[in-house]
């Protein structure tokens, strides 16, 4: 029996009619397309209280994790990603930088850790790293794992040499997002395949570096690109232990930002990012999903919903990368004001790591 194979319509995480799941949210990567459409046109109520039930199965309700993104090496990548205004194609005025040197790094993640940050994430405006930036990377994972953070590098497409050198360095997570629908995919991005983006998925799986994979909403795809960017993930052989969800931050001088910039009806709506935030929670219920860009536009109501419909993690700080975040003191306050606390750091979860210290013993 294959892994798509391995729930039946008469799994109990089913409703009857083996179109929606129950609130036992069992993890399963079998989801159909018209099972996960069918989620997203349920009443919104309805949504929010299967995606907060299967959540509070799977995670502590009101416990979010503290994340902060670094970019280590800023512009110049000579993808052609339409919404990135880090895009050597982009006409942003965003100049390339170098490689940050690994102290400033590190004092940035310590920054981090004080402002009560539990993970620390890293990336770099590449293509793929370059064999002469791999040991620079290596001592920046070393350092902020020392500091009893959890660590996350993207850096664009990686070898499976690369993957097993981040490995050997302790690295939890790498992120790399699909993006988008596989069908969808083409107009945002022409310089690299949606299957480049699941080989260096699986170079990092077969690494044992837990998969932090997500992508952008708002970016004029229809609610069946949402569908499909939904599918793709869920239906992974192993989901994703991060799923960060983004709303997309319109630059001017990249394509998107310039294409959507004055058109507000091209924004996605409120509703209908806490509706992909739901259905993301529903089908990969054990993964951390992550508010990510675009938070800094939403009203406190409108978070307060995410977090109802399973979010369970955010980027803290001022900057995300190269755009404006809702910054420390605002998410102080909003924590205070839902009852919302902090997730402490969890042990490392690199699985080959804890299986070389069990065979240790």
């Amino acid at each position: 029996m294959s892994l798509n194979e391995t729930t039946s319509a008469s799994d109990p995480a089913l409703d009857n009619d083996g179109a929606t799941p129950s609130p036992a949210g069992d993890v399963r990567q079998n989801w159909s397309r018209q099972e996960i459409a069918d989620l997203f046109n349920l009443p919104f109520d309805e949504l929010l209280f299967q995606a907060a039930t299967v959540h509070r199965q799977h995670h502590t309700p009101g416990q979010v994790q503290l994340s902060t993104l670094l970019s280590i090496k800023t512009g110049g990548c000579p993808e052609d990603c339409g919404y990135c205004n880090q895009s050597a194609h982009a006409e942003s005025g965003l100049k390339a930088e170098k490689l940050l040197d690994v102290r400033s790094v590190l004092q940035t993640a310590a920054q981090a850790k004080d402002q009560g940050s539990s993970r620390f994430c890293m990336g770099a405006a590449w293509r793929n790293p370059k064999d002469r930036d791999m040991p620079a990377i290596i001592e920046m994972v070393k350092g902020v794992r020392q500091m009893g953070m959890e660590t996350c590098m993207t850096l664009g497409m990686l070898t499976k040499k690369q993957a097993d050198m981040l490995s050997e360095a302790g690295l939890d997570y790498y992120n790399h997002n699909i993006d988008t629908s596989p069908e969808h995919y083409e107009k945002v991005i022409t310089t690299r395949t949606f299957d480049d983006r699941l080989e260096t998925l699986e170079n990092v799986r077969s690494s044992g570096i837990n998969v932090c994979s997500g992508g952008i909403v708002g970016m004029g795809e229809t609610r069946e690109d949402r569908v499909g960017f939904i599918h793709a993930l869920a239906t992974l052989p192993k989901h994703p232990e991060s799923v960060p969800v983004n709303a997309l931050v319109p630059v001017k001088g990249t394509v998107l930002g310039d294409m959507l910039a004055d058109t507000p009806l091209a924004k996605i709506d409120d509703i209908e990012f806490v509706r992909t935030i739901a259905v993301a929670r529903i089908t990969m219920p054990a993964s951390m999903v992550r508010l990510s860009a675009g938070r800094e536009s939403m009203s406190e109501s409108t978070q307060a919903l995410c977090f109802m419909a399973g979010a369970n993690s955010i980027f803290t700080g001022d900057k995300l990368l190269t755009t404006g975040n809702a910054g420390d003191d605002a998410d102080k306050a909003m924590f205070e004001k839902l009852g919302l606390t902090p997730m402490q750091a969890e042990a490392p979860r690199n699985d080959r790591l804890t299986d070389q210290l069990e065979a240790a013993e």
